[in-house]
């Protein structure tokens, strides 16, 4: 699998970012691309990818630092936006987990780098 920031044809999130396949987006801006995961594990759960492709949060990081920063810092946006940040909420179950599974033994499966952004119940550690 490619990890050189080009679209890949069989990638599902590219097609997302494409346009050619449909998601519940909650924000966009010029590097990434917000949407609701198909299957919540929490009451918010949204993903966060980069638009160009790299296979994982390692390849981004080494290869796109600043893009990398950007995934990271949209999914800020999106806990405060989703009213799950300590600041925001100030309820019992504000706070918020950011996670990239790396590897299809973390539980990868697109394998297009993206931050799943959880909140809005408690987070049990360790997780999984």
């Amino acid at each position: 699998m490619a990890s050189n920031g080009e679209p890949q044809q069989d990638c599902l999130f590219c097609k997302i970012v494409a346009g050619e396949v449909p998601a519940t987006l909650v924000r966009e801006t010029e590097t990434t691309v917000a949407f609701r995961d198909i299957n919540p594990q929490a009451p918010t759960h949204v993903l966060v990818i980069p638009k160009a492709h790299y296979q994982d949060a390692a390849s981004l990081a080494a290869a796109a630092p600043q893009l990398m920063a950007d995934v990271v810092r949209e999914a800020g946006e999106v806990a405060a936006l989703e009213k799950i940040t300590p600041a925001e909420g100030g309820g019992p179950h504000t706070g918020y987990r950011v996670v990239f599974n790396t590897g299809s033994g973390a539980g990868q499966t697109v394998f297009h780098t993206h931050a799943h952004v959880l909140g809005g119940r408690g987070l049990e550690w360790p997780p999984g």
